[in-house]
This record gives structure tokens, sequence and C-alpha cells, in this order.
């Protein structure tokens, strides 16, 4: 292990005050950061040695998880948070809610550019950071080069100086891990994490969805305080009496302490994901604590946008498995090019389709977007009835790419100019009226029968027209290439002349692009 950090972890203690004895330590929470497919998912794999991967859809994970695992006696907390562009907000959120971050580099790749997004998460969140330099298993890894690049966005390891500590894995064959963990309670130990028990327990919402069996689920990290069944808690948009506590792994457990992640059921609606929650005396009081007093499952649904002048509208509808799933799709959503369709998102809610949206999309001329939600029978058969087209995705890019053609397919068909060739003229024969025969070398490109003509002269264009004839050694052809000397039958309003250059193109309908 590095000995600068072992230097600061005595340096640290010598410097703490003496009257702490009501405070206990408690698990460091970790939040796993880094650009996709640099190997996060994996990692935790390793560690829990369970094969998250292949449950979540293509490979991606597409929500803030929480998962505690033992070291030498010691627990660790680490959030997993989403690799994927599409999840930006969400790495945000993680990050806040962290102690340490570990930033996890492909060590064949380098730096890529959601890691310089993740970069600015931890300095904003303000947090010590650990770079794994993950994948040196693979022929091209090349960490020191990886370590120069992280240097240039002002994250100094170690190695070269810094006092970030960095450290060489693979997350696929298990290298190195050990060392991870050992290096996290490392860490751990300089930022002596401790909390008041006793205090009233408080935390972190890190997700929240609404269970067709169970009602209103949440997802928290407790911070401090012990949260037990049977309290009475409240965050800014929700507030219930815990009926059930789960940990991580869905077994049932009476009491949650500090940095222990947990699955809360009890809540009366579902509650906003990165809401701080606290423990109230009473309903009363926690209902008071509430800023939206209605409960709120969804935006209600907004007016359909009106489109300028050469403008449509496409209007969706959006279901969505958790509240994390809803902000990721609406800021990809977003992204998208509005200049010629305006995508507009009449509703969006976690929970299934249902007969409401049904409707809702009939009056609107609306698509209804299902991410990782049912569809029952009866609702499909209505959709059908009512000629209301329902999609339901597992990948957050799919669904876009989904809506992407749909607004595609409300433009009109584009006319577009395809430059073919140039013949720069020789000779100018006889003429009739609008047309003439020329002869010239083609100096560029190809040139083809049945095409348009912009004639220029002095880099200055002249007249346009289009090519009745093609021919080569009298003989008529459909199409000639650059070097060759061809006749051309050309209809147009002036005379070509020798020295002339002739821009040979044609005109094409195109489907219209955002």
């Amino acid at each position: 292990m590095p000995g600068t950090i072992e230097l600061e972890v005595n340096q640290q203690k010598m410097a703490k005050g003496k009257n702490k004895e009501n405070l206990i330590a408690r698990p460091p929470v970790v939040v796993v950061l880094g650009h996709i497919d640099s190997g996060k998912t994996t990692l935790l794999d390793q560690i829990r040695k369970t094969q998250i991967t292949e449950k979540e859809a293509g490979g991606i994970t597409q929500h803030i998880g929480a998962y505690q695992v033992e070291k030498d006696g010691k627990k660790i907390t680490f959030i997993d948070t989403p690799g994927h562009e599409a999840f930006s907000q969400m790495r945000s959120r993680g990050a806040k809610t962290a102690d340490i971050a570990l930033l996890i580099i492909d060590s064949s790749k380098g730096v890529e550019s959601q890691t310089k997004e993740v970069i600015s998460h931890i300095k904003k969140a303000n947090i010590p950071q650990i770079v794994v330099l993950n994948k040196i298993d693979r022929p091209g890894a090349n960490p020191k080069k990886a370590e120069g690049e992280l240097q240039k966005e002002n994250v100094m390891v170690e190695s070269l100086g810094g006092k970030i500590p960095s450290i060489e894995i693979s997350a696929k064959t298990g290298q190195g891990v050990e060392d991870l963990l050992d290096l996290i309670l490392l860490v751990a130990e300089i930022e002596d994490l401790k909390t008041d028990v006793s205090k009233s327990a408080k935390g972190v919402i890190i997700e929240s969805y609404l269970d067709g069996k169970r009602g209103p689920t949440a997802t928290l990290i407790l911070n401090e305080g012990t949260l037990r069944v049977g309290d009475i808690i409240a965050t800014p948009s929700s507030s219930g009496k815990i009926k059930i506590l789960e940990d991580f792994q869905g077994e049932k457990i009476d009491e949650v302490l500090p940095a222990d992640p947990a699955i809360v059921l009890g809540l009366e609606n579902v509650p906003r994901v990165g809401e701080e929650f606290k423990v109230f005396t009473d309903l009363e009081k926690a209902q008071s604590h509430l800023v939206v007093k209605e409960p709120k499952k969804a935006e209600e649904p907004k007016e359909v946008s009106e489109a300028k002048d050469d403008q449509k509208v496409l209007n969706l509808i959006l279901k969505t498995d958790v509240l994390g799933s809803i902000e990721a799709i609406e800021e990809v959503l977003k992204q998208l090019p509005q200049e010629k369709i305006v995508l507009n998102i009449l509703k969006s809610e976690v929970g299934d389709i249902n007969e409401n949206d049904v409707k809702l999309a009939k009056g609107a001329e609306a698509l209804i977007l299902g991410f990782r939600v049912k569809t029952n029978a009866v609702i499909k058969d209505l959709a059908q009835r009512q000629k209301i087209r329902i999609m339901n995705f597992e990948i957050i890019y799919d669904l876009v790419e989904a809506a992407r053609k749909f607004m595609e397919k409300g433009l009109k068909l584009e006319t577009v100019r395809i430059d073919l060739g140039k013949i720069k003229v020789l000779v100018s024969f006889w003429g009739t009226r609008k047309r003439q025969i020329v002869g010239g070398r083609i100096t560029e490109g190809k040139v083809e029968r049945r095409t348009s003509i912009e004639v220029s002269r002095d880099e200055e264009i002249i007249d346009k027209g289009k090519m009745i004839n093609l021919q080569k050694n009298k003989k008529d052809i459909e199409k000639a290439s650059k070097g060759e000397e061809v006749g051309i039958l050309y209809e147009g309003e002036k005379k070509i002349e020798k020295g002339d250059v002739l821009t040979i193109y044609r005109k094409e309908q195109q489907k219209a692009e955002l």
C-alpha cells in the first residue's frame, strides 16, 4: 500500500479530538464511477461474487443500486451508478451521497468523454477518490498512459507526485481486487468516519418505484441514527410509517444502521430520488414536512405544444419502472434536435401502462413509450381498437431511437442535390433553339445520362439545364468516368462555350433528418 496514506492515517489520528465517546465508526459509502464499459459492474460482481451483469438488460446497469460487502470484518457499502451517458444526473446524485469515489478507468482506452464528466462530479462532491486502472489483463492495457491523461485533467496520482491513490486491477480475473478493498478501508480510516447512532435517523433516497403488489418502494442509505420498523419518516414529497425493512438482498430486518442500504415499504406515495428523509414522532408532523401536500405519482398531463409555422409536434406519454429512469430518459430526449419537429412529453410517470394513458394518447394523438413496465392484454386490445401505438423497451437508447424515428416520419421528404462530376468543355458544336451538342473531358467524378447540369464560366454560374443524351465515340452510353472524353446533348437557356465547366448533378427525394 502507498506509504503516503499510512502516514496520513497516523497524523490525522493524533489530530482528532478526545470527546467522541458517543460516536461509533461506520462503514464507508463508496460510489463507483466511470465511462460506459469501463468495468464498474464487473468489479462489483467480483466483490460480491454475483452476476449482476447477466441480469441487467444489455449488460448496462440501468438503475442506481446499493450493495454491501465485508472485508476482514469491516463493512463497505457500494453505490453502483450507471455508466451510460444517459445517466449524467444519476451519477451526479450518486457522487453527492458517498464518502469515497472510485474512478474506474479502462487502462486499454484511457480517459474517455464520460471520464471527464465523472471527474467533474467528484470534484463538485468534494470527496476523496481512488483511481482504479481496470482491465490490465488486456494486451493493449497501458495504465501509465492513462495516468498521464488523468494528469491533464488535474487528477494527480501518487506515482506522478500527487496525493490521489491509484491501483491496477482486472475486474474480470480478480487481480488486485482484494488490494483495492484494503485501500478503500485505509482511505476510510483517514476520513475517520464516525456517527452517533442515538441521533434521530436521517438519510437519502437513492431509488424509488411503485411495486404493483407491495406499493411505493424506496431504496435508501442511512446517514446517521438508527432506523427501525414502525418509525415514521418523511421526505419533501412523501411520508409514511415503515411497515417493512429489507436489506439490499431483500431479507427482512428490524433496523438499519448508518451507511447501510435498505429497502423501505410503508410510504404513502413514491418519493423523489435524491431527497433526504427524516424521522418524525407522529404522522401529523411528518406530513407538515411535505412540500407537495398531495401525493404525487407523476406530473400533470401537459397541454399539447403548438408548433411554429414550419414545425410539427410528436406527443409522447412516458411510463417507466422507477423515477430515476424518467429523469434519465427525459434528459436524453431533450438532446434530440427539435428545430423541425417538437418533442412534447404529455405525461411521464412510474407504473404500468393503463387505460388513462390510452385515453390521453387518443385525444392528443400521442405515442406511448414504456420502459421496463408491463402492458396487460386488456390495455393492448384497447390501444389496438383506438389505433394507439404502444412500444415497450428494456434499453434506454432503444427507446430514444424509436422516438427519433417517429419524429423523422413526421417530416416531409427533402429534395437534395448530389454532385456527380465535372466536365471541361473542349468544343461546342451546333445548337438549335434551347439545345446544343458539346464535347469535353471529365475532370472529376463521373457523369450519367438524364441528370442536371450547372454551367460555369470564369468561376461564375451562367446557366442551369439538363442532359438529354450522353455519347462516347458517337455511341450512346449511360455513364462515363474521370479522364474520358464525351459528348453531351444539353438543354438550357444559354449557349455553352469552349472552356466552360459543367457540373453534373442529380436531384433526389430523401427522408428528412432531424
